[in-house]
């Protein structure tokens, strides 16, 4: 199962991308509210965190291959928790999420059931249920939920070094949105980081002077 995706972008359209890798261009779906975000990427080299799923009807033959990508991996581990939910599956959670993750995990814990079925295939029902099922498990995501000290704005997509520098972050104790708001810091303020244990030290002489 392929987990993570890089190459350059090659097309944004409704709903999918084109990225090639090598000589091979997969075509991935992606949540709407990073498209905007992705248009101006387009020739780039951009990280998606992915998933796989068949889709189609076994009975009649019909089945194919369909890979999902997110441009944060927070987003991915989300949209897993996003589709616990009965009766929203996989196509119907990816046309959901036409606003941020953060927004969406906020209104969850907030119960703001307004601000649910204001999204595409999120009737009152739907809305009801997500927030009975998903209330006090989504914090991690919501806006706001980054620890004080920490910039409030997680990189759009991390190069692998840095994805490195959060997966140890992570088992050290830090909740990923954290890390990655660290990381993004710390390599902000030292351009010239490329390896994973130079920009954990960094983050850890950040954290030391905030104290």
């Amino acid at each position: 199962m392929i987990v993570r995706l890089s190459g350059k972008l090659e097309y944004v359209g409704k709903g999918v991308v084109h990225v090639t890798v090598g000589d091979l261009t997969q075509e991935l779906m992606i949540p709407p509210a990073d498209i905007t975000a992705l248009q101006p990427r387009v020739g780039q080299l951009v990280t998606f965190f992915t998933l796989e799923y068949i889709e189609g009807n076994a009975s009649f033959g019909q089945l194919a291959p369909k890979m999902v990508g997110f441009l944060r991996a927070q987003d991915k581990e989300f949209f897993d928790l996003f589709t616990t939910v009965k009766g929203i599956g996989t196509r119907k959670a990816l046309r959901a999420l036409a606003m941020p993750v953060g927004q969406i995990a906020t209104a969850i814990a907030t119960k703001d059931t307004r601000t649910l079925t204001s999204l595409p295939e999120i009737g009152k029902r739907t809305a009801e249920l997500l927030v009975a099922e998903l209330h006090g498990k989504v914090d991690d995501f919501a806006t706001g939920a980054r620890g004080a000290g920490a910039d409030s704005a997680a990189p759009e997509n991390l190069r692998d070094f840095q994805e490195q520098a959060v997966e140890v972050l992570v088992k050290l104790g830090e909740r990923r949105p954290e890390a990655e708001s660290w990381v993004a810091r710390a390599c902000r303020a030292d351009p010239e980081l490329a390896e994973a244990q130079k920009v954990i030290q960094a983050v850890y002489r950040l954290k030391a002077g905030t104290h």
